[in-house]
């Protein structure tokens, strides 16, 4: 059947190749178009599955109650209760609420005009005194030192982020346009600003991720691939294949977040390594005999080699979708898209362009060859003066160093001993899974963005001044304005204050009633309406939303993600001990609720990932291949996951949402080039028909291509070092030592393990020749 579509494809190609490169072409821009559908995602969506229960309660309560969608001006001053400053805070207020889905503002000017009359101070002496006799806890919110005073803009509730963006803009530009008294500035923070700066980041991180992969594939070409012609195709390619795979994103409305930026250089450095061998396929054959035949040969016997070896990297990438977590799907589900478009850009864009352009090998003789497949390489022995895997003697006469030599020497040494290798391979790995419980794992948004972002460091500078501005909510769903309900929120709330010293403070609805009632509750239900009724709806809103839906804000001090994470557990388990009245439920929602459970997502759906990997590449291998050494790529795979693993702790990486996907990417990854390796023996143990020789041939033919491919895919990797972003960044370092860890595993333990199966094979055979048959124990 596979054998069959690649026939297919070969006399299309051979027949037809104007047609062909048509279709593509005409792929390619549809693809274009594509990709101008393609949107930015930021916000609770990309942390929170929005079908799960907990985004069904975080949507509603975003609607109704989200309090994040505040921006905050900053505004530095040497005096900010000067006369002139508070004039001009009041005109910015002013101006401010007139802006479309802007709720209202707040500020030190507003306890002013309200102390005195509905207008402002006009003299020192009188500010001072209405500023004294303000409680302490609120003048320390709104003039937190002698040099600053805060601004905050309330945005209407359930706001998208384009229209936040909006009306981020608009603010903005009322800043801008208002004349400022000499000496103040204004700098707008809050969640608002802090979403549009990280979205603006992320698109020109893209662009310098997108672009430094490329650049690093072209001078990689330049270098490693010099022996064929036409050294840069492969790069071209990987264009196109990334080009489709963007464009097939924009039609199928996926959003580009975090996780899927960082999966595009895995796409180039992935889809350089299919080119490659493509293209290093086709000049071999070109060498042989016509460029039809080159056509046939490369898609017929390089094409289902490196599909199966595709497919099992898709494997890893397929265990991303039992995360909980949606930015880890949509990375898994970005990176096989990718992985497929590159795959059959190489393998029908190779002899494509090959046949069309007339394709004549640079020289009609070389050792050099980095093609996989079926025959493939035949003829090499080792690697060219010229080749720069190789170094040459003195005057050019006597070769010092030949990679490839080197590679098939060390290989049949540890064939002939392959137990000592296996056994420390095998203990460094033990000891990385050991350890990789230990390794933290990072959740807080404000550790994935870069340092110097303007948003992070204004919100940095107001939470080091006023404290932690973000709160711990609960959503209370049922009959909220019950008096039973009413009372077990005014108990719930006294028993956190009382009981956790990390909480702060409470504001809900009840908090109000007792103010607007003179610090009592009211004790009956019409008395409870009526008081109801008397807040003013803009304050009652704030906490309640018609009667079946309220919110809990808690004040927290600073805390670090496992602290919020511990204290709500313990939160949890007293809403239980204290027991909601029949009908009402009371969960975590907010940040507060999203983070920490994005904490504990990520620590259980890494590990479930990582098995799920080596489950699913198990399952492959034995389908595919059924024999006995098709499961040898395992025993490497395992090892360089355990081997991350101690890398990470080593270097102090944390877990964040694309490092947590670094055992199942790296699963897919690994299995390409020890799948290569296994077929190469397998072809050569059939034809050789011994154990010895057919790790030493099938090394000495495939070793410096995998090395080559390696390289290329490890320098498409590594554009994700130039990101800003830490959290993109990180993932850079990691997946560099994956990949160097990939190679060392298929060059170096594969032949380990192929000699232990090879041996064990050769025994079972001869207890097999020693046993007598059932016709000779009955004569």
């Amino acid at each position: 059947m596979i054998a069959k579509i690649f026939e297919g494809i070969a006399r299309m190609i051979n027949r037809r190749p104007l047609l062909v490169a048509a279709l593509v072409f005409t792929l390619f821009c549809v693809a274009l178009y594509g990709m101008t559908q393609i949107t930015m995602e930021t916000g609770w969506k990309t942390y929170l599955d929005k079908n799960s229960e907990k985004g069904i309660i975080y949507s509603e309560y975003a609607d109704n109650f989200q309090s994040d969608s505040t921006i905050i001006l900053i505004v530095e001053t040497a005096n900010p209760l000067n006369p002139e400053i508070l004039t001009y805070i009041d005109l910015l207020e002013e101006d401010l609420r007139q802006q479309q889905n802007v709720k209202g503002s707040q500020s030190i000017v507003d306890f002013l005009k309200s102390a005195n009359g509905g207008t402002l101070p006009t003299s020192k002496a009188e500010i001072e005194q209405i500023v004294n006799l303000l409680p302490s806890e609120t003048r320390g919110l709104l003039i937190p030192s002698n040099s600053l005073t805060l601004v905050q803009v309330q945005l209407q509730e359930g706001l998208s982020d384009d229209v936040q963006e909006s009306v981020l803009n608009n603010v903005n530009s009322v800043v801008d346009n208002t004349e400022k008294p000499p000496g103040v500035t204004v700098e707008i923070s809050g969640s608002p600003a802090f979403m549009q700066q990280m979205s603006e980041g992320m698109e020109s991180n893209m662009g310098v991720l997108i672009g430094g992969a490329m650049i690093l594939m072209v001078i990689v070409m330049g270098i490693l691939f010099a022996y064929v012609r036409y050294r840069f195709m492969p790069v071209l390619l990987v264009g196109i294949g990334l080009v489709t795979s963007l464009g097939l994103m924009g039609l199928a409305s996926v959003g580009i977040n975090m996780a899927v930026i960082g999966a595009f250089p895995v796409l180039i450095g992935l889809g350089i390594d299919y080119a490659i061998q493509f293209h290093a396929r086709f000049d071999e054959e070109a060498r042989k005999g016509s460029l039809e035949d080159a056509v046939f040969m490369t898609v017929t016997r390089t094409g289902p080699a490196v599909l199966y070896a595709m497919l099992a990297t898709c494997m890893g990438f397929v265990a991303m979708f039992v995360s909980e977590i949606p930015m880890i799907r949509s990375f898994g589900m970005v990176a096989i898209i990718g992985i497929f478009t590159s795959f059959w850009a190489s393998c029908i864009g190779v002899p494509t362009l090959c046949l069309l352009l007339k394709y004549k090998p640079k020289q009609p003789k070389t050792e050099t060859c980095y093609a996989v497949g079926t025959d493939a390489c035949d003829f090499v022995m080792d690697p060219p003066n010229n080749s720069p895997l190789s170094r040459n003697g003195k005057n050019g006469k006597k070769k010092s160093f030949s990679y490839g030599k080197f590679l098939t020497d060390v290989s049949v040494k540890i064939a002939k001993n392959p137990l000592p290798l296996l056994l420390l391979a095998g203990c460094i790995a033990f000891v990385g899974f050991y350890v990789d419980p230990l390794i933290p794992v990072q959740t807080s948004e404000d550790s994935f963005v870069p340092g110097d972002m303007p948003a992070k460091i204004n919100i940095d500078k107001v939470t080091r001044i006023i404290g932690a501005t973000s709160t711990a909510d609960f959503y209370i769903r049922g009959y909220s304005t019950d008096l039973d309900t009413m009372r077990w929120i005014a108990g719930f709330q006294e028993y956190e204050l009382s009981h956790h010293p990390e909480l702060t403070g409470a504001k809900s609805i009840v908090t109000t009633i007792l103010t607007s009632n003179g610090g009592a509750m009211p004790e009956t239900q019409a008395e409870l309406d009526e008081v109801l009724r008397s807040i003013p709806e803009a304050t009652r809103e704030q906490y309640l939303s018609g009667s079946m839906s309220a919110v809990i804000k808690f004040s927290t001090i600073d805390l670090d993600m496992t602290q919020r994470n511990t204290l709500k557990k313990q939160m949890v388990s007293e809403i239980a001990f204290l027991d909601p009245p029949i009908g009402i439920s009371v969960v975590p929602t907010g940040s507060f609720d999203m983070f920490t459970s994005l904490l504990s997502g990520l620590t259980d759906s890494k590990e479930v990932m990582t098995y799920l990997g080596f489950f699913l590449v198990f399952l492959f291998l034995v389908l595919v291949y059924r024999h006995l050494h098709a499961v040898s790529p395992m025993i490497p795979i395992i090892f360089v996951v355990g081997w991350n693993a101690l890398a990470m702790y080593v270097l102090s990486i944390p877990y964040t949402p694309l490092t947590a996907t670094l055992g199942s990417m790296t699963i897919g990854v690994a299995a390409e080039y020890t799948i290569l390796v296994m077929e190469r023996y397998a072809e050569e143990k059939e034809r050789l028909h011994d154990n010895l020789a057919a790790i030493k041939e099938s090394v000495h033919k495939i070793g410096t291509a995998i090395t080559v491919s390696g390289l290329a895919t490890f320098f498409g990797f590594s554009a994700l070092c130039l990101a800003t972003f830490p959290i993109i960044s990180n993932f850079g370092i990691t997946t560099l030592i994956a990949v160097g860890f990939s190679l060392a595993g298929a060059i170096f333990v594969m032949p380990a393990v192929l000699s232990v199966i090879g041996r064990f094979e050769k025994d079972t055979m001869k207890q097999d020749e020693m046993s007598p048959s059932p016709s000779t124990e009955a004569g």
